[in-house]
């Protein structure tokens, strides 16, 4: 639950571009507001931190130490809004939607706002008209449903296989990362490490069949009797709740739960020798490459995306 501290996202906004301008006039004329404003933006936001965010330069304004903390903070939370702003933006199935997209969960939750935001911005830098998307999240099954019944144009989907029905581009490649939450047994051993046969004989909290998760971690799994699940749940989300709480380990994507290893919430398991990689691919009808326009130049901004992610991590 936000605490009573948190300043409105529109005044984080307006702190992130104070520091990026390094103008109060500057960022308001930016976010289209009036100067008093703005003003009033900060002094409010200063009154719920307890602290100046910002003084007056002869260059215009500067942050203190205590709002270039701020900023830092607020970014990543701008960023997040932006994301979630797409990606609501996406799933709103209107008469101007020129690209209907399904996606698995994994990518439709952690990957794909990302991609929307940036392809976005990508395509204002050149004056090109804003695409709109309607996009449908499912599991990896669904997904190849409504992209070979042509319901969507362009699907995403995660797997060890493309599906064989349709035309497929590589994206980039995922790992299922083995967690559970930090009083669990195993988070208690020095080297936190399991064999592929504990794991298998573990009753584990899963997505439900049909998911792209489900399915790579029961084929790495597939020479071993499996135990029946603790518990099986139709998002990744519930997943993550479900373990944190204490219900089992489960495998998930690296990008849905690398912020709660970050932050303690979920511990990493090593399972040796088992292969938990996947591949995350677009997928089409027909054709060698991806419709021509926005479904193609979509996919492209998605494989370079990725890539550069990859790189860095």
């Amino acid at each position: 639950m936000v605490g009573p501290h948190v300043p409105e996202l529109r005044t984080l906004e307006l702190l992130v571009v104070v520091a990026r301008t390094g103008s109060l006039s500057a960022a308001a004329a930016e976010l289209g507001i009036s100067q008093q404003a703005a003003s009033s933006r900060i002094r409010t936001a200063e009154t719920l931190v307890g602290a100046p965010l910002l003084m007056r330069t002869r260059r215009g304004s500067a942050l203190t130490q205590t709002g270039d903390l701020v900023v830092h903070w607020a970014s990543r939370v701008v960023d997040a809004a932006e994301q979630l702003d797409a990606g609501i933006a996406a799933l709103r199935d209107d008469r101007r939607a020129q690209l209907k997209i399904a996606a698995s969960l994994t990518i439709a939750e952690y990957l794909l706002p990302g991609w929307l935001v940036t392809f976005r911005t990508h395509q204002a830098s050149l004056g090109v008209a804003r695409t709109e998307f309607a996009m449908t999240a499912a599991n990896s099954e669904r997904v190849v449903e409504l992209v070979a019944s042509e319901t969507a144009d362009l699907g995403f989907v995660e797997g060890p296989q493309p599906p064989p029905n349709l035309r497929h581009r590589l994206i980039g490649v995922d790992e299922l990362v083995v967690v559970v939450g930090p009083a669990h047994p195993w988070a208690q051993r020095s080297s936190r490490r399991v064999r592929p046969a504990t794991l298998a004989s573990t009753p584990l909290v899963v997505r439900e069949a049909g998911s792209g998760t489900r399915t790579v971690l029961e084929r790495a799994l597939r020479d071993l009797p499996l135990a029946p699940p603790a518990l099986e749940l139709a998002s990744t989300a519930a997943v993550r709740a479900a373990v944190a709480a204490g219900a089992g380990p489960a495998a998930l994507s690296v990008y849905a739960v690398r912020d709660d290893i970050a932050s303690g919430r979920l511990t990493p398991i090593r399972v040796a020798g088992l292969d938990l990689s996947r591949r995350l691919h677009a997928v089409w009808t027909r054709g060698a490459n991806p419709p021509a326009g926005p479904a193609r130049d979509l996919v492209q901004w998605a494989v370079a995306q990725t890539h550069s992610v990859g790189r860095r991590t």
